[in-house]
């Protein structure tokens, strides 16, 4: 690790700073692992902890209990505490989730895998086995009956970009420190163990109030920097009709802002990839839509693809990000921007280079050239309206989604689980200052739940439109008890079509039907009268047009799930374009 200690005067919560040496006294009485770990994380910025208890966390969670800015927030199961972490860690920036060992850290590993696929600082506490077990040939409980404890580790070590097993008092604090520092360094998930009989011991390595630190910031190569501004200002300027693709690693690069200046000051047309919505403001004047292969915004493809040069910024090239590959761009056309490095037209590469310093010196360079946008203008036509329907007719999705749009303000954040709602999400037109999260590549079905009650823990302030499919639900629903514990106000919308009707478009079958559920009722016996709850089922435009009135007006302090009757086969073209390109993948006998 090459993070290194820059003294501070003072603590700060900002997720960039954890250590300092100057506020330690030796006069003061030792703290606790339990303690010491408490404070890092409020030194970090993190409030909330998701836990599930069990017999080899139980001191560590007494530790953390003790801390008065720390709040635990107890969830149903593993998963749904790493779920959780993730929409936590979407908005704060970092999180942490506390569980028990293998039984706890092998059901949390799922969310985790996200976490890493998505870029997030996620901290991930397991309670491990008594320090003096390590090497005594004992075989414990929640294991798979062989006395080698390190199946979990080799499991974490592979989504997870640093592990740490403190079994030992001596070098706990630096154990601690560095995978803290690597997590938020990386943004990326960490793995730390913790054994079980350690928590509430002093040792005089933690003091009372551990000091803050700094993470060395990453610095460009400024003579690189020049190097390649002036590179790809050269072949940019040279273009006709440029455009500007923005991707999701905007997003861990904190590149957003220096995006818009550039976007601001070149006049080039601008298109996000689907996992990238919302990184940028969609009022922007230049902004075309998603660009997501065959099942783009209307007309957004044909700019994109017409130009003669393009810029991908913070761009991920995946199966799903890419419509099963049906991106038709060049690379030799291209200017690649990542996070630390620089590729221009398939050919000179340049690292060391900040993507925001880059985009911030780029856009000084640029000539404005608002050619790629004026074409969009040109042949751009407003999509029109779903067709008129009595209000008693049974709902259809797009009629459902025209009502959602009506909903979005600066005040909401919408959560849009894998499946369908993909798709219909992306054509949300979002509000100035609306938040906007899905889990593209990973995909985890059931995902929505737990990220729901994280971000609405880190950000009180929002109140959260969460669109969830039925199959997807009966995953991970149990944790809705836990958004009335805490008081959530979160709106979700429980679209059943009768099963996993995203799977059915890839591959008839009929595992694919589920049972059904009275979803409503299920929450009303989840919220048992404790806390604020309003549920309702719909079946047509009328009553849903109630159902939002009342969400958003009479019950806007409380946690509203609205059930949506939909027809099974009433689904996007855009999820049928998708699936049929993705199982032609799937079922292809040739490379």
């Amino acid at each position: 690790m090459d993070t290194q200690a820059i003294i501070a005067s003072k603590p700060t919560n900002n997720i960039n700073a954890i250590f300092d040496s100057s506020s330690c006294s030796g006069t003061q009485n030792p703290s606790t692992l339990g303690h010491h770990l408490a404070r890092r994380l409020v030194q970090i910025g993190i409030t909330d902890v998701f836990t599930v208890p069990g017999d080899f966390n139980l001191s560590l969670l007494d530790g953390l209990i003790t801390e008065p800015e720390l709040n635990l927030i107890g969830c149903c199961n593993e998963l749904n505490a790493g779920y959780a972490a993730d929409g936590y860690a979407r908005s704060r920036g970092v999180s942490a989730c506390v569980v028990t060992f293998t039984v706890g850290g092998l059901s949390v590993i799922n969310a985790i895998a996200g976490a890493y696929s998505e870029n997030l600082a996620v901290i991930c506490i397991v309670g491990g086995p008594n320090s003096n077990d390590y090497g005594s040939n004992r075989i414990l409980h929640h294991t798979i009956g062989l006395a080698d404890f390190s199946q979990e580790l080799r499991c974490f070590q592979t989504v997870t970009c640093h592990q740490a097993v403190v079994k030992d008092l001596e070098d706990a604090q630096l154990q601690i420190d560095e995978a803290i520092a690597v997590s938020l360094k990386e943004s990326k998930p960490v793995y730390i163990s913790i054994s079980c009989n350690l928590p509430d011991i002093p040792h005089p390595s933690f003091p009372q109030e551990p000091a803050p630190f700094f993470l060395t910031p990453k610095l460009t190569n400024q003579e690189g920097l020049e190097i390649a501004v002036e590179a790809t200002a050269k072949y940019l300027n040279k273009a006709v009709k440029p455009v500007i693709v923005s991707g999701p690693l905007l997003r861990v690069a904190k590149a957003c802002n220096s995006l818009i200046e550039l976007a601001d000051a070149c006049g080039y047309a601008m298109a996000v990839m689907p996992s990238a919505k919302g990184l940028i403001p969609e009022n922007h004047p230049n902004f075309i839509g998603t660009y997501w292969g065959v099942v783009s915004t209307p007309f957004c493809t044909e700019v994109v693809e017409s130009a003669d040069a393009y810029l991908f910024a913070g761009a991920i090239f995946d199966e799903l990000n890419t419509a099963a590959y049906s991106l038709h761009v060049k690379m030799q056309k291209a200017v690649i921007i990542q996070s630390q490095n620089v590729v221009i037209a398939n050919g000179p590469r340049f690292g060391g280079i900040q993507m925001r310093d880059f985009l911030k010196a780029l856009a000084r360079r640029l000539e404005y050239n608002s050619t790629a946008y004026k074409n969009y203008s040109r042949m751009h036509v407003s999509e029109g309206l779903p067709s008129q329907c009595d209000p008693k007719e049974n709902l259809k999705v797009n009629i459902l989604f025209k009502n959602i749009q009506n909903m979005l303000s600066s005040n909401t954040t919408v959560i849009a689980e894998a499946g369908d709602s993909w798709f219909n999400c992306q054509k949300l037109k979002l509000p100035q200052g609306c938040g906007y999260e899905c889990q593209i590549n990973y995909g985890s079905i059931g995902w929505s739940v737990g990220a729901t009650l994280g971000y609405a823990q880190a950000a009180p302030n929002k109140r959260l439109i969460s669109c969830i499919g039925d199959g997807s639900f009966q995953m991970t629903a149990q944790d809705v008890s836990t958004m009335l514990r805490c008081g959530q106000r979160n709106i979700i919308f429980l679209l059943n079509n009768g099963g996993y009707m995203t799977e059915e478009q890839f591959h008839f079958g009929p595992y694919n039907v589920i049972k059904n559920w009275n979803y409503a009722a299920l929450v009303d016996a989840i919220h048992n009268g404790e806390g604020k709850c309003w549920t309702t089922k719909v079946h047509c435009e009328e009553e849903l047009v109630e159902a939002i009135k009342t969400a958003t007006e009479d019950k806007e302090e409380c946690l509203c799930f609205i059930e949506v009757v939909l027809h099974m086969d009433d689904t996007s073209k855009e999820l049928i374009q998708f699936a049929c390109r993705l199982a032609a993948r799937g079922r292809r006998q040739n490379p």
